[in-house]
Protein backbone atom coordinates (compact mmCIF):
# COMPACT_ATOMS: atom_id res chain seq x y z
CA UNK A 1 0.00 0.00 0.00
CA UNK A 2 1.41 3.33 -0.95
CA UNK A 3 -0.52 5.48 1.51
CA UNK A 4 -0.62 3.78 4.89
CA UNK A 5 -4.21 3.25 6.10
CA UNK A 6 -5.76 5.17 8.97
CA UNK A 7 -7.96 2.78 10.96
CA UNK A 8 -10.46 3.18 13.77
CA UNK A 9 -10.57 0.46 16.40
CA UNK A 10 -13.96 0.42 18.10
CA UNK A 11 -13.95 -1.73 21.19
CA UNK A 12 -16.94 -2.86 23.20
CA UNK A 13 -15.89 -2.68 26.85
CA UNK A 14 -18.55 -4.94 28.42
CA UNK A 15 -15.89 -7.62 29.02
CA UNK A 16 -13.00 -5.23 29.58
CA UNK A 17 -10.14 -7.71 30.05
CA UNK A 18 -11.07 -9.56 26.86
CA UNK A 19 -11.45 -6.23 25.05
CA UNK A 20 -7.98 -5.17 26.23
CA UNK A 21 -6.42 -8.38 24.91
CA UNK A 22 -8.06 -8.03 21.51
CA UNK A 23 -7.27 -4.31 21.28
CA UNK A 24 -3.59 -4.96 22.03
CA UNK A 25 -3.42 -7.55 19.25
CA UNK A 26 -5.19 -5.20 16.83
CA UNK A 27 -2.77 -2.39 17.62
CA UNK A 28 0.22 -4.71 17.18
CA UNK A 29 -1.05 -5.71 13.72
CA UNK A 30 -1.55 -2.09 12.67
CA UNK A 31 1.84 -1.00 14.00
CA UNK A 32 3.52 -3.92 12.23
CA UNK A 33 2.29 -2.41 8.95
CA UNK A 34 3.04 1.19 9.93
CA UNK A 35 -0.63 2.17 9.94
CA UNK A 36 -2.04 5.03 11.95
CA UNK A 37 -5.05 4.43 14.13
CA UNK A 38 -7.44 5.81 16.69
CA UNK A 39 -9.32 3.92 19.38
CA UNK A 40 -12.79 4.57 20.73
CA UNK A 41 -14.66 2.59 23.36
CA UNK A 42 -18.37 1.82 23.53
CA UNK A 43 -20.39 0.00 26.17
CA UNK A 44 -21.10 -3.23 24.31
CA UNK A 45 -21.34 -5.02 20.98
CA UNK A 46 -24.75 -3.54 20.24
CA UNK A 47 -23.23 -0.04 20.06
CA UNK A 48 -20.45 -0.95 17.60
CA UNK A 49 -22.35 -0.27 14.35
CA UNK A 50 -23.59 3.16 15.44
CA UNK A 51 -20.11 4.20 16.58
CA UNK A 52 -18.65 3.20 13.22
CA UNK A 53 -21.41 5.03 11.36
CA UNK A 54 -20.79 8.18 13.44
CA UNK A 55 -17.04 7.97 12.83
CA UNK A 56 -17.53 7.51 9.09
CA UNK A 57 -19.23 10.89 9.02
CA UNK A 58 -16.57 12.77 10.97
CA UNK A 59 -15.81 16.32 9.95
CA UNK A 60 -13.06 17.12 12.45
CA UNK A 61 -10.08 15.10 11.31
CA UNK A 62 -8.58 12.54 8.96
CA UNK A 63 -11.09 10.15 7.46
CA UNK A 64 -10.77 6.46 8.27
CA UNK A 65 -9.82 3.94 5.63
CA UNK A 66 -11.17 1.06 7.67
CA UNK A 67 -12.67 -0.02 10.95
CA UNK A 68 -12.01 -2.82 13.41
CA UNK A 69 -15.00 -3.80 15.54
CA UNK A 70 -14.00 -5.68 18.69
CA UNK A 71 -16.27 -7.13 21.32
CA UNK A 72 -17.46 -10.21 23.09
CA UNK A 73 -20.92 -11.59 23.76
CA UNK A 74 -21.19 -14.54 26.14
CA UNK A 75 -24.42 -16.53 26.21
CA UNK A 76 -26.47 -15.96 29.32
CA UNK A 77 -29.79 -17.27 30.58
CA UNK A 78 -32.02 -15.15 28.33
CA UNK A 79 -32.50 -14.52 24.62
CA UNK A 80 -30.67 -11.17 24.90
CA UNK A 81 -27.52 -12.91 23.58
CA UNK A 82 -29.27 -13.81 20.33
CA UNK A 83 -30.50 -10.29 19.66
CA UNK A 84 -27.16 -8.66 20.38
CA UNK A 85 -25.21 -11.16 18.25
CA UNK A 86 -27.54 -11.10 15.27
CA UNK A 87 -28.24 -7.38 15.21
CA UNK A 88 -24.66 -6.20 15.72
CA UNK A 89 -23.39 -8.58 13.04
CA UNK A 90 -26.17 -7.65 10.61
CA UNK A 91 -25.67 -3.90 10.98
CA UNK A 92 -21.88 -4.17 10.65
CA UNK A 93 -22.33 -6.21 7.46
CA UNK A 94 -24.89 -3.68 6.20
CA UNK A 95 -22.36 -0.88 6.74
CA UNK A 96 -19.64 -2.82 4.95
CA UNK A 97 -21.78 -3.65 1.93
CA UNK A 98 -24.06 -0.62 1.67
CA UNK A 99 -21.43 2.01 2.48
CA UNK A 100 -18.31 0.37 1.00
CA UNK A 101 -16.60 0.22 4.39
CA UNK A 102 -13.66 -2.06 5.16
CA UNK A 103 -14.64 -3.55 8.52
CA UNK A 104 -12.81 -6.23 10.44
CA UNK A 105 -15.47 -8.14 12.37
CA UNK A 106 -14.07 -9.11 15.76
CA UNK A 107 -17.12 -9.77 17.89
CA UNK A 108 -16.67 -13.03 19.74
CA UNK A 109 -19.97 -14.89 20.18
CA UNK A 110 -19.31 -17.65 22.65
CA UNK A 111 -20.91 -19.92 25.21
CA UNK A 112 -18.56 -19.14 28.09
CA UNK A 113 -15.56 -17.12 29.21
CA UNK A 114 -13.08 -19.94 28.50
CA UNK A 115 -14.11 -19.95 24.84
CA UNK A 116 -13.76 -16.17 24.74
CA UNK A 117 -10.24 -16.25 26.12
CA UNK A 118 -9.17 -19.02 23.73
CA UNK A 119 -10.21 -16.78 20.83
CA UNK A 120 -8.99 -13.48 22.28
CA UNK A 121 -5.49 -14.39 23.46
CA UNK A 122 -2.79 -13.31 21.03
CA UNK A 123 -0.95 -16.54 21.87
CA UNK A 124 -3.95 -18.64 20.81
CA UNK A 125 -6.49 -17.74 18.09
CA UNK A 126 -5.59 -14.02 18.16
CA UNK A 127 -8.91 -12.79 16.78
CA UNK A 128 -7.95 -9.15 17.42
CA UNK A 129 -4.96 -9.49 15.12
CA UNK A 130 -6.77 -11.67 12.58
CA UNK A 131 -9.71 -9.33 12.09
CA UNK A 132 -7.38 -6.36 11.85
CA UNK A 133 -5.52 -8.16 9.07
CA UNK A 134 -8.90 -8.79 7.40
CA UNK A 135 -9.67 -5.07 7.61
CA UNK A 136 -6.30 -4.17 6.05
CA UNK A 137 -6.85 -6.72 3.29
CA UNK A 138 -10.26 -5.19 2.52
CA UNK A 139 -8.72 -1.69 2.42
CA UNK A 140 -6.18 -3.02 -0.09
CA UNK A 141 -8.98 -4.57 -2.14
CA UNK A 142 -10.93 -1.31 -2.18
CA UNK A 143 -7.82 0.49 -3.39
CA UNK A 144 -7.18 -2.15 -6.02
CA UNK A 145 -10.64 -1.55 -7.48
CA UNK A 146 -10.57 2.22 -7.00
CA UNK A 147 -13.46 2.18 -4.55
CA UNK A 148 -13.84 5.33 -2.47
Amino acid sequence: MTDKPHVLIVEARFYSAIADEMKSAAIAELEKDGCSYEVVAVAGAFELPAAIKFASQRTDGRQFDGYVALGCVIRGETSHYDYVCVESARKLQDLAVDSNMAIGYGVLTVENEAQAWARARASEKNKGGAVTRACLDMIALKRQYGVA
